[in-house]
């Protein structure tokens, strides 16, 4: 079965740090740029960060631009998002995305009907 899997989410309070992975299963995320997208209840996905496949370009929503950092070890097949200066809004279930069904130009990597598969996502809770 091929499928994305976060890990690392959790509770943290205001202020503190998190580092959540997405690891390939059955998928070599090595060719694959690599997105996160994070939801809120109630409203849409919002993508957060975007990392090519060498890695040697990222992207970031505003929101989050200063705090968080996407990386990949693709000898891991993994992609990273390290979360610092976490603030309650952050809290949402965050996903990782890959598999482009198509080049995307301007801010078009955030959006979700782009990407091919998806992981189950991991929640992450910000307390103030």
């Amino acid at each position: 079965q091929l499928q994305l899997v976060e890990s690392g989410g959790g509770v943290v309070q205001l202020g503190g740090s998190l580092r959540l992975s997405c690891a390939g299963s059955g998928i070599t995320l090595g060719p694959s740029a690599t997105t996160w997208f994070r939801r809120v209840p109630g409203k849409e996905r919002e993508g957060v960060s975007y990392i090519s496949s060498s890695g040697d370009r990222t992207t970031y929503a505003d929101s989050v631009k200063g705090r968080f950092t996407t990386s990949r070890d693709n000898a891991k097949n993994t992609v990273y998002l390290q979360m610092n200066s976490l603030k309650p809004e952050d809290t949402a279930v965050y996903f990782c995305a890959a598999g482009l069904k198509r080049p995307i130009y301007g801010s078009s990597w955030s959006t979700p009907t782009l990407y091919t598969y998806w992981g189950q996502g991991t929640q992450v809770t910000v307390s103030s």
